[in-house]
This record gives structure tokens, sequence and C-alpha cells, in this order.
């Protein structure tokens, strides 16, 4: 764990994105969820441009339809031959699509690693469960790994959990494997099994325990799924997995479930390397113009290249 102190634009930015956001607790499982529906009806699921600066003159997005029912989008840099490709799934609780800020990250990757990042924006709760985004997505990295595609598997919270179970897959159908896996603040463990969760939320600006526990119940669809390795993968059998990189901030509710997940990767003999930073909140790697998140791309771009 690193001794260095947030940084003031860290601190500024914990302050100023959960207000953005207007992140706060639930009223009730049955209002959120009646709230989350109305949202999504109106929802614009267009691919999201609008934090990258001339974006359209660097980048290139071809979308494509799923045979699920739902797109994928590929992001190319303009004139570089993509020598990998990253399928980046984004966070946001299972609740929330592609957002400015993943794009924006992407974009980065893209450019960074002179690759094409493939999005999936897969069906969100609680309309859906895993049950609708876990096997299409699996499907979509297989089918780039047996075209010979050398595939990084990315994911930040949500997403980053998702990313896991997707690998787990690959793993245990015994075809081609990802090379690497990166997971960005993870949310790997929708049982909440760790009790320090409770205290580490206390100090958390951005995410809620009530929150996560109906998106966790949503998402898994039932109770009995919350905790197979499709829907909580820090719970499964991690060995044999390509190896990763986590990066995850003490004041980040899902912390617990980081410090679970490298316990469970040690025991497992799963080459995972975690970096946790005392006193920086949830995804703070994606965030912009943050030190930290300079020092979180140093290192990813170590491990990626």
């Amino acid at each position: 764990m690193s001794s260095r102190r947030p940084s003031r634009r860290h601190e500024l930015l914990a302050a100023v994105v959960p207000r953005v956001r207007r992140s706060r607790e639930l009223d009730s499982p049955e209002a959120e969820r009646a709230r989350l529906v109305s949202w999504h009806a109106t929802l614009d699921r267009r691919f999201p441009t609008g934090v990258v600066p001339l974006f359209a003159r660097r980048y290139a997005v071809v979308r494509e339809e799923l045979p699920a029912g739902f797109p994928s989008y590929t992001l190319t840099r303009r004139g570089i031959t993509h020598g990998r490709t990253v399928v980046y799934v984004h966070g946001g609780g299972f609740v929330a699509p592609i957002d400015p800020f993943q794009v924006r990250y992407a974009a980065r990757l893209a450019s960074g690693l002179g690759a094409r990042v493939v999005m999936p924006d897969y069906p969100l709760t609680p309309e859906h469960t895993w049950r609708d985004a876990h096997g299409p997505v699996v499907e979509l990295v297989e089918r780039l790994l047996a075209d010979g595609e050398d595939v990084t598997l990315v994911g930040d919270s949500a997403g980053g959990g998702l990313a896991l179970a997707v690998a787990l897959a690959v793993r245990d159908r015994g075809g081609p494997q990802p090379g690497h896996l990166l997971l960005i603040s993870p949310w790997v463990d929708l049982t909440i099994s760790t009790p320090e969760t409770y205290d580490v939320t206390k100090t958390d600006p951005w995410l809620f325990i009530g929150k996560m526990q109906a998106y966790a119940e949503w998402w898994a669809g039932s109770p009995g799924d919350l905790g197979r390795p499709e829907v909580s993968p820090a719970l499964a059998d991690l060995a044999g997995l390509p190896p990763g990189l986590m990066f995850f901030g003490t004041r980040d509710s899902l912390a617990p479930g980081g410090r679970l997940l490298t316990r469970r990767a040690a025991e497992a003999g799963w080459e995972l390397t975690s970096v946790e930073e005392p006193g920086l909140i949830h995804v703070y790697p994606i965030l912009p113009f943050l030190p930290e998140a300079g020092r979180a791309w140093t290192t990813t771009l170590e491990f990626l290249t």
C-alpha cells in the first residue's frame, strides 16, 4: 500500500463528483427500482464522446449489433494500426450505461497501447440480470480470441467484476485465453461477505450500501445466484487466470472486496498485482486530471506493454 496522502485535486474531485452525479442513498428498494426503470426508458444509448477533445477527428467508432440484441462499440485511433484488442467492460452498478469518462479512458487505451477498444453496451438491471449479459460477452471475447486477436480484458467497478467473471468462463471453456486482466475498483463480491464493507462505506462519498445491496440482488436475479462465479467472481476458483493488475482506493466501499480478491488470488496461485491507495475514492484511475490517475496509468502501461 502506498504511503502518499491524497492530492488536493483528488480531494476536490472527491467532493465535487458525487455532488455532480447526485449520489445519495436510496429511499427504498421499491422507489429506486421505479426511478431506474423510468430513467432507462428515456436513456440516450448512443456512444457518448462529449469529454474527449476533437473526438471525431482523432477516433473512429463502429457499432456492431451482437446476436443477443445489444450493441458493442469498437473505438480506434485514426492513423494507427492496432496491435491488440482491449475489451473494456464498463461500470455503473449494472444500472448505468457507458459513461463519457469511460469513453475518455478507452480513448487513452486506444492511443497509449495502439489498440482497438471494444465496449459491449450490455443490458442493465433491474430490467435484466447477469443471465442477459454474461454469456454474450463471453461469446464476444471468445470470437475475438478465435480470430487470433491479442485480447486484454479491462473493467471498472461493476464492469470489473463482469470482466473477471468472463475471464473465468473463458478459462473454463479451455480455448485461447486473454493475455492480461486490468481491474479498476472492481465489484467482485456481490454477497458483501466482508464485514469491513459496512465501516468503509461510512467514508465513501460516492457509493452507498443500500444501493449496493439492491443492485446486487437485482443483477443476481435471485438470492441463490448472488454467490455464483458469474455474479461474485472473487468467491470462485481463481487458478489459471491470465496475469492481472488491480487498482482500488481505501475510501471506496469496494475496497474490502478488492482485498478479498487479493487474498484469494494468492491462495490460488493467480498472478495478480494489487495497488491499494490510501484515501482514494472509487475508480480514481479513470478520473481526469489526477496525479494519482497519472501514476496508475504509468503502472498500467508497464503492465500491458
